[in-house]
């Protein structure tokens, strides 16, 4: 029982959560491939890095129940692509596509319906898959970094952030050097330039500060708490929440649970899931299908979306545009089919399973984004992206 009242507790949370950061990882990349827009780019790598660092102490401290470690190699590159595909056809990712539901989009419920018929069909089709997709292009155990260097997780940890922090200020100042290319600087002022590096930590460092002060300038808090938040304040409590659920449960997962989901409910109409493997076997692992305590956790974030939603006065049932159907359709079974051929979605390796420095999710990851990288280009063909 104090199991599940956690599960229904961090669901409830990342919910909230996740509706008043609008933390889509489709807006994240989606929005930096089109716009160079990075606010919500900002809130998955503070949330990401974060959560890796508080795990990486978990774990060396023994208290952790479990990582995301799948076999590696091109299975997660391709079924990434196809649901980084998928999420952008469909306009929100597996988070995305929760919190919407709660908020009110008939839309991203027929997302989960589809996504669940993805998962049946990859069920139906697994034994097929298992030897002819699977065993040829998974080419080693999956690992985690945390447990394959002789150095201190949170010291594995720690070099992992300030390598990528390093990296993404480079990127950064060269943009910004890139915007005084118009300038006419004279010798002095090029002598003194510091480098790409420098720039762009000192810009970290100042959007750091901007972001702490706006929390000063706070006159109403409850009128704030209403607005739509800071992803960067969705990323400091989606890092609370994840830590509890590592130590007490496992990592941060949403398209298990929810092929599980679908397995459950289909047996309620009397088709035996369990006899299937890929469900019997594998997801439910023999002990019979019934409702898990990550189904638990998944189901109400959907009840702290609504909740948040309605709170905030952005809760109203929404009806789909009809010329928007197929994106739901079409999206939906790609996200399902994709998260399991990879295995795994954004949530499950971009974000828990970078944060773990899963082998495996490294690869996904790569697929998810350069799906998310081709789709969005399609999508954006008349008018063309910014990247």
């Amino acid at each position: 029982m104090s199991t599940l009242l956690i599960a229904a507790a961090v669901g409830i949370a990342l919910g909230i959560l996740f509706q008043k950061g609008r933390f889509c990882f489709v807006h994240a990349f989606r929005d930096l491939f089109a716009f160079k827009d990075t606010r919500v780019t900002k809130g998955v790598i503070a949330a990401t890095g974060l959560t890796m660092f508080f795990w990486s102490v978990a774990y060396a401290l023994g208290y952790y129940q479990g990582f995301w470690t799948p076999g590696w190699g091109l299975t997660g590159l391709i079924g990434g692509f196809i649901f980084g595909i998928g999420m952008t056809y469909a306009g929100g990712c597996a988070s995305g596509t929760l919190y919407r539901a709660g908020q009110g989009y008939l839309h991203f419920w027929l997302v989960l319906v589809s996504m669940g018929v993805g998962y049946a069909v990859f069920t139906v089709a697994f034994p097929t898959l298992q030897s002819l997709y699977f065993d040829p292009l998974t080419f080693g155990t999956g690992f985690t970094l945390f447990d394959s260097t002789p150095l201190p997780a949170p010291v594995v940890a720690v070099l992992f952030i300030a390598g990528f922090l390093a990296v993404y200020a480079t990127v950064l100042g060269r943009e910004g050097k890139g915007r005084e290319k118009t300038k006419t600087p004279d010798a002095a002022s090029v002598a003194l330039a510091p480098s790409a590096t420098v720039s762009g930590l000192r810009s970290l460092y100042d959007g750091t500060v901007e972001y702490l002060r706006g929390f000063t300038e706070i006159d109403d808090l409850r009128s704030a708490a209403k607005r739509p938040w800071d992803p960067r304040t969705a990323a400091l409590g989606i890092t609370v929440v994840a830590v509890v659920w590592f130590t007490q449960v496992s990592i941060v997962g949403v398209t298990g649970p929810e092929s599980r989901w679908t397995a459950y409910l289909l047996q309620t109409v009397g088709i035996d899931s369990g006899s299937y493997e890929y469900w019997g076997s594998v997801l439910f692992a023999g002990d019979g299908v019934s409702i898990t305590v990550d189904m638990v956790m998944i189901g109400f974030v959907i009840v702290g979306a609504f909740l948040a939603a309605f709170w905030s006065g952005d809760f109203r049932l929404r009806v789909p545009k009809r010329e928007r159907l197929p994106n739901a359709v079409g999206g939906g079974f790609l996200m399902g089919v994709g998260s399991r051929l990879a295995p795994g979605c954004n949530i499950g390796n971009i974000y828990s399973g970078i944060a773990e420095l899963s082998v495996h999710s490294f690869i996904a990851a790569a697929g998810i984004i350069a799906g998310v990288y081709v789709m969005t280009h399609w999508l954006y063909r008349d008018v063309g992206c910014a990247i």
